[in-house]
C-alpha cells in the first residue's frame, strides 16, 4: 500500500461561499492507487447519527474544493448526506508532480479513490456512495460510472466531455482529421521547449482583462472566476491555467465509451442557454435503462450551476440521491 503524503492544508475557512452552520467541517487526506495523496474537505450534518449515504463532489475542471464543489458539498450535507469535496491530483492543496497537469486515467481514479475512503469511515454506509462531477467533472464522472460498481447514484453538472473538446475544439469545429494534426503537432513541439527548459508553460487561465468581442460563454467564465464571486487563489481558471500539454492525453482517450454500461442511476444536469449543453444531450443519449433522466433548466447557462443555489436544483438532487441511495 503506498505511503501517504503529509500535505500542508489551510485551517482557515477560504472558501468563495459561507461556511453553513448546520454543517460540521474538517479537512481530511486520502491517496489514490498511484499513490498520489488527495486534499478534500469533509461535511457531516450536525447532529448525525448511525452510518449516512455518502457523496463524493469534484469539478469544476480546472477549480478547487473551495469553490463550486465545496458549495455543493456543503449543501447537501445539510440535507443529510456525508459528502466531500476534493481536489484532483496535481491540483489545489492536493498532491502529485508536475502541478497542474490532467488525466482521464488518474482522474478517473480520484474519484474512485474517493470511493475508497468514504467506503472505510465508520459513519458512511458503503453501500449507498454517491458522486456528483461538475463540468469537465461531470464526464469524468460518467467515465467513473461505468467502471465502479460502488457507486449507486451519479450526478453530472453542466458537463463537459474533456476528450471530445480537446480532440474537436468547441462545438465540433475543428472535427477533422487535418485540425486534429496541426493541434496535436503544436503540443509535441511545446513539449521540446518545456523539455529543454526543464519546467511547464501554463497556458493561461481565463482571459483577463475580458475582451468586448469575448463569446458570452467567456464572459460567463469571467465573471465566475475571475471576480468576488469565484475567484481563489488556488484555481487554475483564476490564474495561469493548465500547462499547455497538461489535457493532451483526453484527445487519444475518449472516456465515454462505455458509458452506454452504466446500470446505476444517472442525472444529467445542464443549463438551457449553457454553451457547453450539446455534452450533456448527446451524453444522454447514449445512457441504457429507465434509471437514467436529463433535466434541462431553463434560461441558465453554463456557469449558472457552479454557485447560483436559486437555479441549482438542490431539491431534485436531495430526492435523486434518497431514491437511489437506499
Amino acid at each position: 500500500m503506498a505511503e501517504t503524503m503529509k500535505l500542508e492544508l489551510t485551517q482557515e475557512w477560504d472558501k468563495t461561499f459561507p461556511k453553513s452552520e448546520k454543517v460540521n467541517h474538517r479537512k481530511v487526506t486520502f491517496h489514490n492507487r498511484y499513490g498520489i495523496t488527495l486534499a478534500a474537505d469533509l461535511y457531516e450534518p450536525e447532529g448525525a447519527e448511525g452510518k449516512l449515504p455518502a457523496i463524493a463532489v469534484c469539478g469544476p475542471f480546472g477549480a478547487v474544493k473551495e469553490q463550486s464543489s465545496g458549495l455543493y458539498a456543503q449543501t447537501m450535507a445539510e440535507r443529510g448526506f456525508l459528502t466531500m469535496a476534493f481536489d484532483p491530483s496535481f491540483t489545489g492543496e492536493s498532491g502529485g508532480t508536475p502541478r497542474y497537469m490532467a488525466s482521464p486515467d488518474i482522474n478517473t481514479e480520484d474519484f474512485q479513490a474517493a470511493v475508497d475512503f468514504l467506503s472505510v469511515q465508520e459513519n458512511v454506509d458503503a453501500e449507498k456512495i454517491g458522486i456528483i462531477g461538475i463540468c469537465g467533472w461531470g464526464g469524468m464522472a460518467l467515465n467513473v460510472a461505468a467502471l465502479d460498481t460502488r457507486i449507486k447514484a451519479t450526478v453530472a453538472s453542466a458537463m463537459y466531455d474533456m476528450s471530445r473538446v480537446n480532440a474537436n475544439g468547441y462545438f465540433d469545429e475543428n472535427d477533422n482529421s487535418e485540425d486534429r494534426y496541426e493541434t496535436r503537432k503544436a503540443l509535441n513541439a511545446q513539449r521540446i521547449v518545456d523539455y529543454r527548459n526543464g519546467s511547464y508553460e501554463l497556458g493561461g487561465g481565463v482571459v483577463d482583462p475580458l475582451p468586448e468581442d469575448a463569446p458570452f460563454f467567456v464572459k460567463d467564465y469571467y465573471d465566475y472566476y475571475k471576480t468576488f464571486r469565484g475567484y481563489h487563489a488556488r484555481s487554475l481558471n483564476s490564474n495561469g491555467g493548465w500547462n499547455k500539454i497538461g489535457c493532451m492525453s483526453f484527445m487519444n482517450q475518449p472516456i465515454l465509451c462505455y458509458s452506454d454500461e452504466i446500470r446505476s442511476a444517472v442525472l444529467v444536469m445542464h443549463g438551457e442557454k449553457a454553451h457547453s449543453c450539446y455534452f450533456s444531450k448527446d451524453a444522454f443519449q447514449k445512457l441504457q435503462g429507465g434509471n437514467k433522466e436529463l433535466l434541462l433548466i431553463p434560461d441558465a447557462v453554463h456557469t449558472d450551476l457552479y454557485d447560483k443555489k436559486d437555479v441549482i436544483p438542490f431539491d431534485k438532487l436531495e430526492q435523486f440521491f434518497k431514491e437511489n441511495l437506499k
